[in-house]
């Protein structure tokens, strides 16, 4: 392949012209291309001219093929704003423009003429003409060969969802390691932010190459290795060979917490284990792309673990950040297999990148590894990247590399783990001294689990004990005997299963999990109670006061963000009901505020605790001060974002107006500050606001992916009921009809984010249903719908079984 790009034609569109050498097994026979253009300008097969008109949806057929092709293709192509395709973004802070590509799954013919499929690999030879004064970055060593002409080296195969450019007046820090070029990137206005992060990013991605070559055997396959931190980024990140994009969020440019860096250490890890599971050896078709992400989520958290400062910090936030996720999605009636779940075509298999396919998938695997040992596993591992170096595998083809390293038939394995829907629930009885395993009626199977069960009293672990479950019920040797307040079933988290907590342990909670010495089992018990609440077997109130004795004594930074962000995100103003969100949030804030009196200043405990002030209090004076820059926290006394939380909190109770809120814009005129600045004037609680937001999520065309997300989060966090409900009616009417602009990718995020969660009323779930009914709503909205509609259910059940 190879690609010339033209990205100095304005800021609407640019160039892209395109040929393509290639085979056909069959002379005289047919294909098509895959091209979607502002305008095709010509094609030309092997000399002779195709009629361009005969472009349909996105293809165009060709025809008389012979043995050996050549295909030319010249188009003009459009600049997107919804994050997919080519992207191009200004930069308010200085009114530069920046470029990046993003072709994952299905955008690669938004940039060039292709076969878009993950099984047609090739290598790509790229040129760019930029503006002079930008740099050019892409999957090949880039090369300024002329003033605004670049060269990139010619790749190895790679999926056509795997080539990236990125382009502009990009800041850079540049090192190597063990013979590898390295180099990050953001924009210019981000030049300090950059440099004072990169040196820990650059640490990370040392020690991660490090770890990888020597577990897998396999050198890094692709050159020089860019990590790119893009604006208006649709996902965490995206494993482009030698050229990652991440959102450019991960450069802080205020105060970090110690979980946010360890959150952007675990993205850097796991894209990189993608150069060699997913673009070294490329999933066959998209039905197993899951296991790119499954293999990427365990592995990076196994690196943090065993090759970095965080340690076994690692995994605590993967129960807390990941695998809540996970447990979200199996709730929903669109769970699904972790994997053959039939994807005719991308847009299918996009649905299913979820929380199942991320966390279950990472958990699955650490049972296999308890199934057939770790050394196994690494060795089919590595003879599974060697035998398909450059080309492509299947489920089949990495389960056979397995059985063969174990020597174990797992096909049984395969079936209960991999190809049947559904998480188990475990429970115990401590007075028989059984683990109950409950296997979903939907999807009945045999799943054995390998877990730990401990036991907790006044601050100390009074036992631990091993289980490998046998059918539906477990004697476990000791458990009857056992004493302990608090009794904790996985309490090391290795297995993916529902925990339910017995009444006792329930009821000892609030006294008790503040004093338990092992942050991974305070991390299942927070993971097992958010899942009790939206089951519907625990009351909401029960995490409120858990949150409240609990917290000012927590000092892991993943439980602090994680516990209060789903009790003040979720719990509270959906499961709660409204008379009572108040005084629940002030709960939190007294909690924060006790935290933040005795942590170090500066320290995470204080950064988290003081933006839980900010976000909760009612202080109006406090607040005020804060909002001002006076009398902030040690180290937040120019944080703009922390800023922003506080105008935020203002805004939604009516506090502040459009005055104060452009104020804090004109102070903080940068991407951020705008994308904030947006959603505090979508959360003001009043009619006239509600309808600005309204129309500028859902008739606004020029608006970007992130000022659609912004408006969305905004606009349903405060408002009383009767403002609110003419909005939910609205939403399965505009918010369908955006896909007329918006690209899915982008829309699935504001269908989530702008579905009417807070009107927790039977109406909201009848025009859900309503809305199911129809047949033009398109994969992403639909499953927008599906999913909210469920949690919708689930507290509609708490508030009628807890009042």
């Amino acid at each position: 392949m190879q690609v010339d790009l033209d990205l100095d034609q304005g800021d609407e569109h640019f160039g892209s012209t395109t040929r393509i050498a290639f085979s056909c097994k069959e002379p005289g026979g047919s294909t098509f291309v895959d091209v979607k253009p502002a305008e095709l300008r010509s094609m030309v097969l092997n000399g002779q001219p195709v009629d361009v008109s005969t472009l349909t949806d996105g293809r165009v057929t060709l025809s008389d093929l012979a043995a050996d092709n050549v295909l030319e293709v010249e188009a003009q192509m459009a600049y997107s704003r919804d994050g997919q395709g080519l992207h191009r973004a200004v930069d308010p802070a200085d009114g530069e423009h920046y470029v990046y590509g993003h072709l994952f799954l299905d955008a690669g013919p938004r940039v060039f003429a292709c076969f878009d499929q993950p099984d047609l690999k090739a290598p790509y030879a790229v040129t760019v003409a930029a503006p002079e004064a930008w740099t050019v970055l892409g999957n090949g060593a880039a090369t300024k060969v002329a003033p605004g002409r670049w060269e990139l080296a010619e790749t190895k195969p790679l999926a056509t969802y795997f080539v990236t450019v990125c382009a502009g007046p990009y800041a850079s820090v540049r090192d190597e390691h063990d013979g590898i070029p390295l180099g990050i990137h953001a924009r210019a206005s981000l030049k300090e932010a950059l440099e004072h992060g990169a040196p820990q990013m650059l640490e990370v991605t040392k020690a991660s190459f490090d770890y990888y070559h020597q577990l897998f055997g396999i050198r890094y396959p692709f050159g020089e290795y860019h990590q790119v931190f893009v604006p208006e980024f649709n996902a965490g990140a995206m494993e482009n060979p030698g050229c990652v994009t991440f959102r450019d969020v991960y450069v802080f440019r205020g105060a970090a917490a110690r979980d946010e860096i360890l959150t952007r250490s675990n993205t850097i890890a796991h894209e990189m284990a993608h150069m060699w599971f997913g673009d070294l050896v490329t999933m066959q078709w998209w039905d197993d792309l899951w296991l790119n992400e499954s293999f990427a989520e365990y592995m990076s958290h196994r690196t943090l673990d065993a090759a970095t400062e965080f340690g076994t910090e690692a995994w605590v936030d993967s129960t807390m950040a990941r695998k809540a996720w996970g447990y979200a999605a199996e709730r929903t009636p669109s769970t699904h297999p972790v994997a053959g779940s039939a994807a005719l075509d991308a847009q299918s298999a996009l649905q299913d990148f979820d929380g199942i396919s991320y966390a279950k998938g990472a958990a699955t695997l650490r049972q296999l590894i308890a199934h057939i040992g770790d050394d196994a596993f690494i060795a089919g591992v590595s003879a599974y990247l060697r035998e398909h170096s450059f080309g492509n595998g299947t489920l089949a083809d990495f389960m056979g590399f397995m059985e063969r390293a174990s020597g174990k038939d797992l096909a049984a394995w395969t079936r209960a783990w991999l190809l049947t829907a559904g998480v188990d629930v475990i429970s115990l009885d401590r007075a028989t001294g059984t683990v109950n395993r409950t296997v979903p009626e939907a999807f009945p199977a045999d799943r054995p689990h390998t877990f730990d069960v401990a036991g907790f009293s006044e601050g100390r672990e009074t036992f631990r004990l091993p289980v490998t479950t046998e059918g539906d019920a477990t004697q476990v040797d000791g458990l009857a005997a056992a004493q302990a307040d608090l009794v904790v079933p996985n309490a090391g988290d290795l297995t993916w299963a529902t925990v339910t907590l017995d009444p006792a342990s329930i009821e000892a909670l609030p006294e008790q999990l503040a004093q338990v010495p092992d942050p991974q089992a305070r991390a299942v018990v927070w993971v097992s109670l958010v899942d009790g609440v939206c089951l519907g077997t625990v009351d909401p109130r029960v995490m409120v006061r858990t949150v409240g004795a609990a917290w000012p004594h927590e000092d892991n930074a993943s439980i602090l963000n994680r516990s209060a962000g789903s009790l003040l995100g979720r719990i509270i103003p959906t499961f709660l009901p409204h008379e009572e969100q108040d005084a629940a949030e002030q709960v939190v804030a007294g909690a924060a505020a006790a935290v933040l009196e005795a942590a170090t200043p500066g320290s995470t405990r204080a950064l988290v605790a003081a933006r839980a002030v900010a976000r909760t209090s009612a202080d109006e004076e406090l607040l005020r001060a804060w909002a001002a820059g006076d009398r902030r926290p040690a180290g937040l006394e120019a944080d703009s974002d922390f800023g922003w939380i506080v105008v935020r909190n203002l805004a939604s109770h009516g506090l502040a107006g459009r005055e104060l809120i452009e104020a804090t814009r004109e102070r903080d005129d940068t991407l951020q500050g705008r994308l904030s600045a947006l959603m505090a004037a979508a959360s003001m609680p009043d009619e006239e606001a509600k309808a600005w937001a309204w129309a500028e999520i859902t008739t606004n065309r020029q608006r970007s992916n992130y000022e659609l997300n912004a408006l969305a989060q905004g606009f349903w966090s405060s408002g009383d009921l009767d403002v609110l409900r003419p909005y939910a009616a609205r939403y399965f009417t505009d918010v369908p009809a955006m896909a007329e602009w918006v690209g899915d990718d982008a829309l699935a995020r504001v269908a989530s984010l702008g579905f009417p969660s807070r009107v927790v009323e039977e109406a909201t779930a009848d025009l859900s249903r309503a809305a199911l009914e129809r047949d033009d709503l398109t994969p992403a909205v639909r499953r927008g719908i599906v999913d909210a509609m469920s949690e919708l259910g689930e507290a509609l059940r708490s508030r009628l079984t807890f009042g």
